[in-house]
């Protein structure tokens, strides 16, 4: 059932960091529920965080409700999910309710929403790869197509959402399909194998990790663990096929795992997973090419340590980092309009090995999908200290390695 290097992915994490704040220069080139009643045209739009006590102009525009949170997991292991778990939490305590499943969806460890709202994609991470659409008015499977790959673990809509973009782990490429407009996917236009450079220390191969696209929209960019290097390409929005313009290594052994941009457009930040660090990244988007900034402290001390994924807050002054291992949630100020990340401390996660983190649209709570616990963490976020406060008991939830709420 899958390979030996699936098989780590799914329960270590692959293979097995303290400096304070650094600054980056300009950027220069260099080689991550029932549907709602009436879905919106749009992802809810993210606002500033308003924390547990929210002024009068956040608190006018928090949602009222339940809102949707769909859940990913593997089923093809002891004690995993059935299909795409369903439930609801209430935005003010972010108390969740379990309300279901949409069966027929292998193994769907990782979750997007098109930009419409209406229809969910999830990719089948198993050996012969594939990417599913569900359209949420109605949960139906609008079919899946094959990513050309082994092990597909992350996948992300393009702006435009004409477009699905997905990186297969166990072959180290990453795929391109079209969206038409049910939202239902075509045949795959194009996938790239990252042949070069060669693997990293202690890496047999290429393991594609995240593809997604810059916030200005003009490039997608692909992070592999295998070969250190985040890969900037040019996607034809026509034809959907990719061209390559640049490569940003990370130190060797270093395993980058997931990328997350602050919102300004100019920084990024990396979470480095074999060897335990995060870096500030500075990306010009003129050119789509990204530079990879001193490594730096995720403050979880020396004990073996797997960073997982890293958020930053809509208003782009805190950013959190999900540590498998030590088991925790390491929190930063973002400073210098993003150039610059400062260790603020650690929180428990309450949970075993935090696999994937998110923000609710608006940023007043984090969510954490614990793999070994089978358990979802919930945080409400203070928006002015960037604190996290645990909002109850987690959510139990069969070997939860993704949380998407809406």
């Amino acid at each position: 059932m899958g390979s030996g290097g699936l098989s780590r992915r799914r329960f270590v994490g692959t293979l097995a960091g303290s400096a304070a704040g650094v600054t980056l220069p300009a950027a220069t080139a260099c080689d991550d529920a029932p549907a709602p009643a009436d879905p919106p045209d749009t992802a809810a739009p993210e606002a500033t965080s308003p924390g547990p006590r929210p002024s009068a102009q956040t608190e006018s525009r928090a949602p009222s409700g339940p809102r949707p949170l769909y859940l990913g997991t593997y089923t093809s292991v002891e004690g995993g999910g059935t299909g795409i778990g369903l439930a609801t939490y209430d935005p003010a305590t972010g108390r969740i309710t379990g309300t279901g499943t949409i069966g027929g969806v292998g193994d769907p460890s990782y979750l997007a929403l098109h930009p419409s709202g209406r229809t969910l994609y999830a990719v089948d991470e198993r050996e012969e790869g594939a990417v599913t659409a569900v359209r949420l008015g109605d949960r139906k499977v609008l079919g899946s197509r094959s990513t050309g790959g082994a092990a597909p673990c992350h996948l992300s809509v393009h702006p435009s959402g004409r477009w699905l973009l997905s990186a297969n782990y166990g072959t180290g490429s990453v795929a391109v399909h079209p969206i038409d407009a049910s939202g239902a996917l075509g045949e795959r236009t194009d996938l790239v194998t990252h042949s070069s450079p060669p693997p990293g220390p202690g890496q047999e191969g290429p393991h594609a990790h995240q593809f997604l696209t810059s916030p200005d929209g003009g490039h997608v960019l692909a992070v592999d663990l295998g070969t250190d290097t985040v890969y900037s390409y040019r996607l034809d929005q026509k034809a959907g096929t990719l061209t390559a313009v640049g490569r940003a290594q990370a130190k060797p052994g270093a395993g980058p795992r997931h990328l997350t941009f602050h919102p300004g457009g100019r920084y990024a930040y990396l979470a480095n997973e074999a060897d335990n660090t995060v870096a500030v990244c500075a990306y010009d988007p003129e050119s789509g090419r990204l530079t990879i900034g001193d490594e730096q402290s995720t403050g979880t001390g020396s004990g073996t340590n797997y960073p997982a994924q890293i958020v930053v807050t809509p208003n782009g002054r805190y950013a959190y980092l999900a540590n498998r291992g030590h088991d925790s949630l390491a929190r930063y100020a973002v400073e210098s309009d993003g150039a610059r990340l400062r260790l603020l401390g650690t929180v428990p996660v309450a949970g075993d090995f935090p696999r994937q983190i998110a923000l609710s649209p608006d940023g007043a709570l984090l969510f954490a999908a614990n793999q070994r616990s089978s358990t979802v963490s919930v945080f409400q976020i203070d928006g002015d200290s960037g604190e996290l406060r645990l909002a109850g008991e987690p959510f139990a939830s069969p070997v939860a390695v993704c949380a998407l709420p809406l």
